[in-house]
């Protein structure tokens, strides 16, 4: 069988970041019950030249290789802070470089992060329909952390482990052949 890889997307230039504790918790759990090869990355990897890209043929060879890796994986874990009830700009702009055709029918788990609940629906209404444009499959389960989930950039919360746990056991529809001698393992 050929190696399934999972890329995970931080749209945070923040490090530590708790989005990117959060997507790189969710990409071990998923490596870990179906074998997943994955990558996990933030707009820092992604590099300065964002901003300036107008086209995909603008970012730098960093950015260039990290777009074509979203493009081209198996499934993605991608996430965002949540900034004034919606994700970043620069998140944003990345995600308008993509080929709408390019994410058609790839799974994805969708994941936020935020200072209180009230932003728990970002999930709902901004990333959910923007993956809905681009036709992805968004998993049922969105899972959103808030500030009170971690300690030192950790996962605290038996709550939120369980949803990630939820998210994760969702791929199963997308992979059913995977993982079965891992999942005993979990």
């Amino acid at each position: 069988m050929s190696s399934r890889k999972l890329v995970g997307l931080a749209g945070s230039y923040n490090r530590p970041s708790k989005t990117f504790a959060l997507i790189d918790h969710v990409a071990a759990r998923a490596a870990g019950r179906y074998g997943f090869e994955t990558s996990v990355y933030d707009l820092t990897d992604v590099g300065p030249s964002l901003g300036l890209a107008q086209h995909r043929s603008g970012l730098d060879a960093d950015g260039a290789r990290i777009l074509e890796e979203i493009v081209s994986a198996d499934v993605l874990v991608i996430g965002a802070p949540t900034f004034k009830g919606s994700y970043p700009g620069l998140f944003k702009h990345f995600i308008d470089l993509i080929d709408p055709d390019q994410l058609r029918a790839k799974p994805v788990i969708i994941t936020a992060t935020g200072g209180g609940d009230r932003h728990a629906l970002m999930v709902e209404h901004q990333l959910r329909p923007l993956f809905g444009f681009f036709m992805a499959h968004t998993l049922p389960t969105a899972v959103y952390a808030s500030d009170r989930d971690f300690a030192d950039y950790r996962i605290t919360s038996g709550e939120l482990l369980q949803r990630v746990g939820q998210a994760v056991a969702e791929l199963s529809a997308f992979f059913p052949d995977a993982g079965s001698d891992l999942v005993a393992a979990e």
